[in-house]
């Protein structure tokens, strides 16, 4: 099973609008980072957690040509807002998109893409069927996922451990609970938003102080805003078996 990084950075950075600082502005690959999601690549089924901002042509960099599903963490934009570009693999597949999302977040989508649930049917919108996800593990065809409940401030996000292998983003607060289900993990991905102090997000001393009590053998930092520096200055620093992910990374698992 592989693992793609579609993107591994955040609206807090994103240089659409370049600011001029050193990361925007880098010629570093490793720096220019799209909104956070990941493709799941198993031998029956080929999955995405998260379609944000630059869904479309995340699929396209990564030349994916077949889809079965997408997962979501929670409702935030950056991590739902391509959802209607499902339409192209309507198109090309001729069936509807598998989405799997807590109650939450299924309300959310209706609310914000109201005319894919309209009940005039308007010719060529996405078409999508909806699977409930709460705590219990589930199976998409040989993929299995145990979710992970964080806290996001106050909101409850979803993180997904697939084998040994366990992603996490927008994560601030960790139960002891939910840490027993990370623990033995091989690889730990987890959010490093920047140096400073964050309302809902781990610093980067908070990311590296969650991967060494979770003890997995290589954690990769992601949801990274550009205010945490440059990747190759930023690797420089981190302790050991800690890495920055980026956009185009792929890990087998």
């Amino acid at each position: 099973m592989r693992v793609t990084f579609l993107g591994t950075g955040t609206s807090q950075g994103v240089p659409v609008i370049a600011c001029g600082c050193e990361v925007c502005t880098s010629a570093d690959k490793r720096d220019n980072r799209l909104r956070s999601s990941i493709l799941i690549e198993a031998e029956d089924k080929t999955v995405a957690i998260d379609s944000g901002p630059d869904f479309r042509y995340q699929m396209l960099r990564a030349n994916v040509q077949h889809l079965d599903a997408i997962v979501y963490t929670h409702e935030h934009k950056d991590h739902v807002a391509g959802m209607d570009d499902v339409r192209a693999f309507n198109f090309k597949q001729q069936e509807p998109m598998n989405i799997y999302a807590d109650p939450r977040v299924q309300a959310a989508l209706m609310r914000e893409f109201p005319y894919v649930f309209a009940e005039f049917k308007y010719p060529g919108i996405p078409q999508i069927d909806f699977h409930n996800i709460e705590l219990d593990p589930f199976d998409i065809g040989s993929i299995h996922f145990i979710p992970i409940e964080v806290l996001h401030y106050k909101l409850p996000v979803l993180g997904f451990r697939i084998n040994d292998f366990t992603y996490i983003t927008d994560a601030k607060t960790v139960s002891d609970e939910e840490k027993e289900k990370i623990k033995g993990s091989k690889i730990l991905v987890i959010n490093a938003l920047q140096k400073q102090s964050h309302i809902s997000h781990f610093t980067q001393d908070e990311a590296i102080a969650f991967a060494q009590e979770i003890g997995a053998e290589t954690t990769y930092f992601t949801h990274i805003s550009h205010r945490l520096g440059k990747h190759q200055d930023i690797m420089a620093e981190l302790p050991p078996g800690i890495e920055l992910a980026y956009d185009g990374l792929q890990l087998d698992i």
